[in-house]
């Protein structure tokens, strides 16, 4: 799929294959009836890595780049994230709010040309369970990244044994490929 047919995707589906070195991820547009449509992206993310890096392709071959994101740092909490296209040109950034964290997972997001989007848990009730019970960390989450009162996109994590996660893409503006690298580091950087 060319960058002008996904820019118009307003609804993506990710998710997660397990593996025992790496946590790989597919990204599909939505098909008929709330099916998977169309194999968009895949991303392969090496676990205990210390400095975060993950390229986003279009399929599974790995031939064409789609997108990336990489942290500026080694091993850091509050960490930066650039996201680049297939040249390595920027995007835009994401960066996890720490303080704000602590109780309610918070991420901020910026695109050239947007005011920044900020992302939390949309059910505070369950990011206070999540972070205080160990063994409910199968609840399911969902993030809002909003620009003011605006609902710009959000992923939900649908249930089930893998992690599958709905996006709904509300700003016609955003570049797909960074909310599809948002919604690929909501998974594998939330528990970091």
């Amino acid at each position: 799929m060319d960058i002008a047919t996904l820019q118009g995707q307003t609804r993506l589906y990710l998710r997660q294959k397990i593996t025992m070195m790496v946590n790989r991820y597919v990204v599909h547009v939505a098909g008929p009836g709330g099916s998977e449509g169309e194999l968009v992206g895949f991303a392969e993310q090496k676990r205990l890595a210390l400095k975060e890096q993950v390229t986003l392709y279009t399929d599974e071959s790995r031939e064409t780049v789609l997108a990336g994101f990489k942290a500026r740092k080694v091993l850091d909490i509050a960490g930066e994230y650039d996201v680049v296209d297939h040249t390595g040109a920027s995007i835009g950034t994401f960066r996890k709010n720490f303080g704000q964290s602590l109780l309610r997972s918070t991420w901020h997001l910026q695109q050239p040309g947007l005011p920044t989007l900020t992302g939390h848990e949309r059910n505070f009730v369950v990011a206070l369970l999540r972070r205080f019970a160990d063994s409910l960390e199968w609840l399911p989450y969902h993030f809002d990244f909003s620009i003011g009162a605006s609902i710009a996109f959000s992923v939900d994590r649908r249930w089930g044994l893998r992690d599958r996660y709905a996006i709904e893409i509300h700003d016609p503006r955003l570049d797909r490929r960074l909310v599809i690298a948002m919604a690929v580091a909501l998974d594998a950087l939330q528990a970091r």
